[in-house]
């Protein structure tokens, strides 16, 4: 799975739309391998980015969990220990 990519499944507050499509942009890029797609790809790429962003909401909003919702920034703060412990 790509590094950027994170979850968002299960956080209070819910995952924010700008959260979802850039997850989705991240997909679709390294799937195409574009960063940026060229002038001939760039509807193709833009589509396929919606249809993801559309799939994953779909997703978020259909899953369910007894697990209490997790805080984002001890998520994040998990994540930075991670790293320092990983890379020093």
């Amino acid at each position: 799975m790509c590094r950027n990519i994170k979850t968002l499944f299960n956080f209070e507050p819910p995952a924010t739309e700008e959260e979802i499509h850039a997850s989705a942009l991240q997909f679709v890029r390294k799937l195409s391998g574009f960063n940026k797609p060229s002038q001939a790809n760039e509807a193709a790429f833009d589509r396929a980015v919606a249809e993801v962003s559309d799939a994953a909401r779909r997703l978020l909003t259909s899953l369910h969990t007894t697990a209490p919702a997790r805080d984002r920034e001890t998520e994040a703060e998990r994540a930075r220990e991670r790293s320092r412990l990983r890379f020093g």
